[in-house]
């Protein structure tokens, strides 16, 4: 690992022309800021998803006069319109493309997102966080757009990375919404208005995004997405198994190209003979039977009914999804109650300093969930390119999480630093499972890598609502640490049930 490569034109694989290295800081080079707009899209996404909760617990309720069986079931409607939404965006991302996809979800969601200030009562709160929740299925194009630009090697991080940096978007909706409503408040706006105005905010970001994406970012890294056959098996045609260098420009304003093989971009070596700056990729040094998988095993093929019943009922997505399932669920229910735990076990702490706190959990993500990938790429390599390394530490961390939320429901504590320290440990494992589960989800079913990401993200949010449901039904939506308990239970028992499943189907080509 070379710190260049945070800047640097990563080499690329020479067949799907995917990167070898993830160049985090260098949003000119095409690879960056793909990188750049997958992990943005989906925190302005899960920011303006959990736009509700932060002001949910006290303002909210008041205003609209809630009952705590109320907001439980608007935490639960919220988390059913994404399962759909994930399970579609699934298919939908191999058939028209992960790009069009995620700036469709943004820009959808934004209309609800808009008309979340004329609520009223409690009906209109399911109403609205029902169609808000589109918002959520877009962490699936997020992925499968992470996964088309970057390699084997690194996509673990990579979509580690994206989904963690997107995920706290659940952690800085907790400190701005609270924020931004107490700005509104100190201007002279009472709190039925003032609510409703911090929604103009991620309204504005949602839709500048989604217009980005569509404007500054390609579908592949080979140019349009009706095209990737083609050029996948051309190039496998013209190297031959040969370890050529071909310089390939990654500039912003070059224009993709359908006609040329090798190329992201359209190559004019006549006028720019001389420049080799970082802008420009050089393929990587592969074998033919590497070159050979990438063009036969791992190019997404068009999805039939067929193909979705077949991966649907694979013992591999089972896994992924009764693994995703608990970790990613469990986030989103504790996401959703946390402030109110904390306002219950330590009332002096206010609204606005509850969801600080609780903001903390979400923002671990930054670096949790991409410590999940990275260490899943390391292990993936250090066992000599062994997925049954990916598979034991997505157990691992299932494991754990369920230990430390089984001491929290436990101990139920009521001194601020152990709770936040205990929070916090479970956090860890918690959101580095999540990063560890998508590290796997490439290597599985390779040539429909939409599907599998889409039903694993609707296990993701079915886990939610199950965990939801629980959380609403202790004591009547708040016996928190008994909810839990029966999580931490259910994490340890699923995980250690799962363990033998083996991570990738029998004599499947691609994905090793």
């Amino acid at each position: 690992m070379k710190l260049s490569y945070l800047w640097a034109a990563p080499d690329v694989n020479p067949i799907n022309r995917k990167a070898r290295s993830v160049p985090f800081l260098n949003v000119f080079n095409v690879y960056g800021r793909v990188f750049f707009f997958s992990w943005w899209g989906f925190m302005v996404a899960f920011w303006a998803w959990y736009t509700f909760p932060p002001l949910l617990t006290h303002t909210i309720k008041a205003n609209l006069h809630l009952s705590p069986a109320e907001v439980a079931n608007s935490n639960i409607v919220s988390l059913c319109a994404t399962l759909l939404v994930r399970f579609i965006a699934g298919p939908a991302c191999d058939r028209y493309g992960p790009r069009w996809v995620f700036a469709g979800l943004l820009l959808i969601g934004s209309i609800p997102l808009g008309l979340a200030p004329l609520v009223h009562d409690a009906q209109g709160l399911y109403v609205s966080r029902f169609f808000i929740g589109i918002l959520g299925g877009s962490f699936v194009p997020c992925q499968v757009w992470s996964t088309g630009f970057f390699d084997k090697n690194v996509v673990g991080t990579a979509n580690a990375l994206t989904g963690g940096w997107g995920n706290a978007g659940g952690g800085i909706t907790y400190f701005i919404m609270p924020a931004v409503f107490d700005s509104f408040v100190a201007r002279g706006y009472t709190d039925g208005v003032a609510w409703r105005l911090t929604f103009i905010v991620p309204l504005i970001i949602t839709i500048a995004t989604g217009v980005s994406m569509l404007l500054l970012c390609p579908d592949t890294p080979t140019g349009k997405w009706s095209e990737r056959h083609l050029h996948a098996d051309q190039n496998l045609e013209s190297h031959g198994g040969a370890e050529a260098i071909v310089d390939v420009p990654g500039r912003i304003t070059d224009r993709a190209s359908s006609t040329t093989p090798n190329s992201i971009h359209e190559m004019d070596k006549d006028k720019e003979p001389q420049d080799r700056s970082t802008n420009w990729d050089h393929e990587a040094a592969m074998s033919r039977e590497e070159m050979t998988e990438a063009a036969k095993g791992e190019v997404v093929e068009k999805p039939t009914w067929g193909t979705i019943a077949k991966i649907l009922i694979s013992p591999q997505t089972l896994f992924h999804i009764l693994t995703y399932m608990c970790s990613f669920g469990g986030e989103l229910a504790i996401n959703s109650v946390l402030g109110s735990y904390y306002t219950k076990n330590f009332p002096t702490l206010g609204q606005t300093n509850a969801s600080y706190w609780a903001a903390m959990f979400g923002f671990l993500n930054l670096i949790t969930r991409p410590l999940g990938g990275v260490i899943s790429d390391l292990l993936y390599r250090a066992a000599g390119r062994s997925v049954w390394a990916k598979k034991a530490w997505i157990i691992a961390c299932g494991c754990l999480t369920g230990v430390f939320l089984i001491v929290i429901g436990t101990i139920n504590p009521h001194h601020l630093p152990t709770m936040v320290g205990l929070v916090a440990l479970m956090a860890v494992f918690l959101e580095a499972g999540n990063g560890a589960n998508f590290s796997l989800v490439p290597h599985v079913h390779p040539r429909a890598n939409g599907v599998v990401s889409g039903i694993t993200g609707a296990g993701g949010n079915l886990g939610g609502v199950v965990f939801a449901i629980i959380f609403r039904f202790m004591d009547n939506g708040t016996d928190y640490a008994k909810a839990f308990w029966v999580i931490g239970v259910m994490n340890i028992g699923l995980n250690l049930a799962l363990c033998w499943i083996p991570p990738i189907p029998k004599g499947q080509m691609g994905g090793h």
